[in-house]
């Protein structure tokens, strides 16, 4: 944990104003599974009720509780991303690092050197600088896009740290129409958002 805090506090030093940098490949990405591993492993052990939300082409929805057991597999989007913080994946890819003065945010952005050769399309992380408390990473942004003769998919994932994930699924089968799926999981969603 004390490598992303000294790693979260180095981005405090990013100029203001929406300015980017791209950053060479020699320096160590965020580590986005191993993160998104330890939220899995926190809900694996809280005693928060687990809800799970499908809804089908915006027209239907499926609403249940479900046991902390499922929440891994519902969680498996997000497990079977790639580790691009490890050497071997990192060099395929590019970061950019920005900060949104409208919505107080540094954002870690990663994209493909070749986007062709990748499935993983964008990652993006939202972190919250804050001096007092230490920063906070608020939100994990996925893209997967897999095209291929069996049809096209596209898998756009958001992760709200300690709160809930969306993966929304929009699949098309050769000559077939195209169908979206969105899966909301929540565990510990503040009311009022």
């Amino acid at each position: 944990m004390k490598y992303l805090l000294i790693f979260l506090s180095a981005i405090l030093l990013l100029p203001s104003a929406c300015k980017q940098k791209k950053i060479e490949n020699n320096e160590k990405f965020f580590p986005v599974l191993s993160f998104i591993r330890s939220q899995v492993v926190s809900v694996d052990t809280s005693l928060y009720s687990i809800k799970k939300i499908v809804y089908t082409d915006s027209l239907h929805s499926d609403t249940e509780y479900i046991k902390r057991e499922a929440f891994r597999v519902l969680a498996k989007d997000f497990l079977d991303i790639p580790d691009i913080a490890d050497k071997k994946s990192s060099s395929r890819f590019v970061e950019e690092r920005s900060f949104d003065e409208t919505l107080n945010r540094v954002i870690l952005s990663y994209k493909p050197i070749d986007p062709d050769k990748e499935e993983l399309q964008k990652q993006e992380v939202l972190i919250t600088p804050d001096v007092a408390t230490g920063d906070k990473v608020t939100s994990i942004i996925i893209e997967k896009v897999i095209s291929d003769s069996n049809g096209f998919l596209q898998k756009n994932m958001l992760w709200q740290v300690d709160q809930s994930f969306l993966v929304t699924t929009t699949r098309q089968k050769p000559g077939q129409p195209e169908t979206i799926t969105t899966l909301k999981v929540t565990w510990n969603e503040r009311d009022n958002e």
